[in-house]
């Protein structure tokens, strides 16, 4: 197994209770191996889907029981059948047991890599968890739950766990319930992962498709003072995704050409003004800056030596209340600072310290360079992480602040200002009070709605969903932009039609005038990626 390459086995529940959210099952799944094809095309999964009437597993042939469990794919690579697949899974018509699929999916990675690759092996569980599972041939499920996750960690098998629960669970036991979340969060203590989803969106979000290999920014010294170090490691907690790089290729090999890579190189010529004939070697040519009317020429050499060049390394400058650092004052991404891993003093230290931060609502301000010849220093604050699991180490996140040149002061006047009558009344007051509680979205006892971690970005969805269209066929259209995305992107048509009184009141209370003197112009416009219809309307004020 390479040493990037991940074996990873679908685990789909697709019994009876499943059947309204398989769709969005298989286009979770399927949107995971379109990823795969773009970034890590030798990655090799596998599929088993459990709750059939038939069965079709190798322990059950090697040892008996195991049934209702399918395996629908062998562990291959990746390919565009796979994602075909995924969109047509089938529907089950018994009851399964969560358990028995994920023990068939084990076998089967251990069969098929053994003792090498460990922490590349995978399990991805999609369930509701709303069936019994089986009592065991000896002991208790929770004996037998603890020897499977045993086993997992032996083998370095991870497993990733998506519980989808409707918002109003109807005709279904509690016990039963309670008792599954129960043995999944003893599978998932150690090595594993649970997250619990109520709508298709987040279920969009809840698994991970890409899998990225955590890269230090940074490991050293977190220099409090000159006489006490901590050894640290430093790690991205966000990053944006951007759309994958777009390449240019050539047609012009013969199609018989086997080894033809289809390339362009790029080769850029300097010219004189004077003879545009004579081509002008690299070292004739300088860098000049514009200031004033001139251009000021500076060599290499100099360009280098005027480089400001800091040590690399991370130290103290000092703390603050945490009230102090405004929240967009934040720039870039985020990062996390970890102690170094297996160090107990740094461990210790890193510990009391975010733990000291917290209690007296602190900050830290340090200033860092990642790497040694790095041109600028960068000046953030740190904000304790104090964990609330026993196995996971207290933290910091770190962003970076702004220079005085990077804040953008824009005065704009208060509204306690201007005179009482372009001030809110009371009615005006309650309105806009019920409007904002009315679109509120996380309300009390119901899932948050668009949380970060669970919402996909609806742009790189429709991408990869496009690609994988013309990848079979070049001239296919662009398909319709798919209804869960479209809920990420625009109100719940259901919450505004059910409020409309409020929304109603909203507009009854503030008072609309047109203004006479702005001419608008109405575009058609058609998306990139979105390719429905829209309006754009282009204000033009008169003077």
């Amino acid at each position: 197994m390479a040493r990037n390459k991940e074996g990873l086995i679908l685990v789909l529940d697709v019994g009876p209770s499943m059947h309204a959210l398989l769709p969005e099952v298989g286009k979770v799944c399927s949107m995971l191996i379109q990823k795969k094809l773009i970034y890590n095309k030798f990655d090799e999964v596998g599929v088993i889907v459990f709750g059939t009437a038939d069965t079709k597993n190798a322990l059950t042939v090697e040892v008996g029981g195991y049934e209702n469990v399918k395996v629908l794919r062998d562990i291959k690579v990746v390919d565009g059948d796979l994602v075909e697949a995924l969109h047509q899974l089938p529907r089950g018509s018994v009851r399964g047991d969560f358990l028995d699929a994920i023990v068939v999916g084990m076998d089967m990675l251990i069969k098929k890599y053994k003792e090498t690759n460990k922490g590349k092996k995978r399990i991805c569980l999609i369930t509701n968890a709303d069936t019994p599972t089986k009592d065991p041939y000896q002991g208790t499920k929770e004996d037998e739950v603890k020897i499977v996750a045993a086993q997992m960690i032996t083998h370095g098998i991870k497993m990733d766990c998506v519980v989808v629960r409707a918002k109003q669970v109807l005709d279904v036991d509690r016990g039963i319930l309670e008792e599954n979340d129960h043995l999944l969060n003893i599978l998932c203590h150690k090595s594993s992962s649970k997250v619990y989803v109520e709508s298709a969106t987040s279920l969009l979000g809840a698994l991970r498709t890409r899998n990225i290999s955590p890269v230090t920014v940074y490991r050293g010294d977190f220099e409090v003072t000159p006489k006490m170090k901590i050894k640290v490691w430093v790690y991205k907690k966000t990053s944006e995704e951007r759309f994958p790089t777009l390449k240019k290729y050539s047609d012009k090999a013969p199609p018989t050409d086997k080894f033809a890579t289809h390339e362009i190189k790029v080769d850029y010529e300097y010219k004189s003004v004077e003879d545009p004939n004579r081509v002008v070697p690299p070292e004739q040519r300088i860098k000049g800056y514009r200031y004033g009317p001139q251009v000021v020429p500076i060599s290499s050499a100099e360009l280098d030596a005027v480089k400001f060049k800091p040590e690399k390394g991370v130290r103290l400058l000092g703390f603050t209340d945490a009230s102090n650092i405004m929240r967009h004052y934040f720039m870039k991404d985020t990062n996390l600072f970890i102690a170094e891993p297996g160090n107990t003093r740094s461990i210790l230290a890193i510990s009391a310290l975010a733990r000291a931060m917290k209690e007296m609502n602190k900050v830290a301000i340090i200033r860092c360079v990642w790497r040694q010849g790095q041109t600028n220093v960068v000046v953030g604050v740190l904000t304790p992480n104090v964990s609330e699991k026993d196995n996971v180490p207290d933290s910091f996140y770190f962003n970076v602040l702004p220079f005085a040149e990077d804040v953008r002061e824009f005065q704009f006047p208060s509204f306690s200002s201007l005179p009482s009558s372009m001030q809110p009344n009371e009615q005006q007051q309650e309105a806009a009070d019920k409007l904002v509680q009315m679109l509120d979205l996380a309300p009390t006892g119901k899932e948050e709605v668009l949380q970060p971690n669970l919402t996909p970005n609806p742009g790189l969805e429709r991408f990869y969903r496009t690609l994988e269209l013309r990848s079979k066929d070049r001239d296919a259209a662009v398909p319709p932009v798919d209804e869960i995305l479209r809920k990420i992107t625009e109100p719940d048509a259901e919450l505004l039609s059910e409020n409309r009184a409020v929304i109603e009141e909203f507009r009854r209370v503030f008072e609309l005038k047109e203004n006479p003197k702005v001419i608008y112009i109405y575009l058609i416009v058609e998306h990139l990626y979105f390719p429905t219809k829209s309006l754009l309307i282009l204000s033009l004020t008169c003077s």
